[in-house]
């Protein structure tokens, strides 16, 4: 053993030099994201709550003869009020009733089967009891150019505001300000967020039915995010915005707006005495060529309004004319309200179908296509018939269509 130690003694004075490794937990630049696979997903959501992602190749594979991106486990009175298709690298923003942002990538969401249920927001979201999700938004551009996108956000008190998009870059696990509501704004809530661009309109509806219709870039883009911004429209001490929307903007002058609705009330089987104009729009109607009627039809959105009575109408975008912001809007239902106040505005197609629940549960599902086109500032038809005593509370575009398989091929 004497020999063995003087051996190894003299090989450590030899050749020994301080330890090169170092032991340690390694912080590499690879994250969980990078192990998941970019995979487009079917992101669902649904009237009461519940969120879940479902592989697109599932939806396609239960297509063959049948019912398109349908099938969601859900209850009698509910219905998925979302759906869109988002890559799991796709980063989603969620935009709460009290102004709070949070930020999401769909490959957290929770994966579920086609007919899987999903799993209730308020269990994957810190989102307070009695708040709700006011707007989803899917961004698939790189957040390093979100700074060419802007975001448009619309209160019930009648204010707008207009934010890039690159302000929500960084947002925490605990959410973001977005709309900040000072004591003095005590009540407000956000309904809506929208992305826009320059070349789009911002559209509010109260429920005192009025509309009006401006352009976005009638509001300037804020660098704060603590205001609740500008007066969007003129409200009475009763009144509110019900729905904020974004359309497409079109430049047409009053005659044209004119001479387009009269042709489009004839083909919808409309009398002129049921195209009530109000005095607003007191002008003759003009020359409107085919060329012209094509192109506005093309740039034509549907609106479709409800009422707390169950009546509803869809109207056409060109009958909504675009006016400055600020003031009190244009006449959108039968002046006086007859069927109660309105409830939900938001464009359609006709394809397209709703869903309205009443104060006492009891909830319909309608095609759009069955409700009738009438003028801005005509009353609407029954749509639902509600009880005595009994008012629509809430409507919901149901985002399940049918289509056929060869739009696959």
């Amino acid at each position: 053993m004497t020999i063995i130690s003087d051996e190894l003694t003299e090989v450590r004075e030899l050749f020994a030099v301080p330890r090169r490794t170092e032991i340690a937990d390694w912080s590499g630049d690879m994250e969980d994201e990078d192990l998941i696979e970019r995979e487009d997903m079917v992101v669902t959501v649904t009237q009461t709550g519940y969120i879940k992602r479902t592989p697109l190749a599932d939806f396609r594979s239960q297509r063959r003869g049948g019912k398109g991106l349908s099938g969601m486990s859900t209850k009698d009175d509910d219905v998925v009020t979302t759906l869109f298709v988002a890559n799991t690298h796709t980063q989603l923003l969620f935009f709460t009733t009290d102004g709070m942002a949070y930020k999401l990538k769909t490959w957290r969401l929770p994966l579920g089967g086609r007919t899987a249920k999903g799993k209730a927001i308020v269990n994957i979201l810190p989102i307070p009891t009695g708040v709700s999700i006011a707007a989803i938004m899917p961004v698939d551009r790189d957040e390093k150019e979100w700074d060419d996108l802007q975001i448009v956000f619309a209160t019930d008190k009648g204010t707008v505001r207009r934010n890039r998009l690159s302000d929500f870059t960084n947002v925490k696990a605990n959410g973001k300000i977005a709309m900040k509501f000072e004591d003095e704004n005590a009540g407000m809530s956000l309904i809506n967020a929208r992305i826009c661009s320059e070349d789009d309109d911002v559209m509010l509806v109260t429920n005192a039915g009025r509309a009006i219709r401006f352009p976005t870039t009638d509001v300037r883009v804020f660098n704060s995010r603590n205001s609740v911004g500008v007066r969007g429209v003129k409200l009475s001490d009763s009144d509110k915005v019900v729905s904020m929307s974004v359309i497409r903007h079109f430049e047409a002058s009053s005659q044209e707006r004119v001479a387009y609705l009269k042709q489009r009330r004839l083909m919808a089987g409309i009398t002129e005495d049921e195209a009530s104009d109000d005095e607003e729009e007191a002008v003759e109607a003009g020359q409107l060529s085919t060329e012209r009627y094509a192109e506005m039809s093309a740039a034509e959105d549907l609106i479709l309004t409800i009422s707390a009575a169950g009546a509803g109408k869809i109207s056409s975008s060109h009958d909504y004319p675009v006016r400055g912001r600020g003031g009190m809007g244009v006449t959108a239902w039968t002046k006086g309200l007859p069927s109660g106040p309105i409830i939900a505005c938001f464009p359609v197609d006709m394809d397209d179908q709703i869903m309205l629940a009443t104060s006492r549960g009891q909830s319909i599902r309608v095609p759009v296509e069955g409700i009738s086109f009438r003028s801005r500032s005509a009353g609407g038809v029954r749509v639902f018939n509600t009880g005595k005593g009994e008012e629509v509370v809430s409507v919901a575009w149901i985002a399940e269509s049918d289509e056929d398989d060869e739009q696959e091929e």
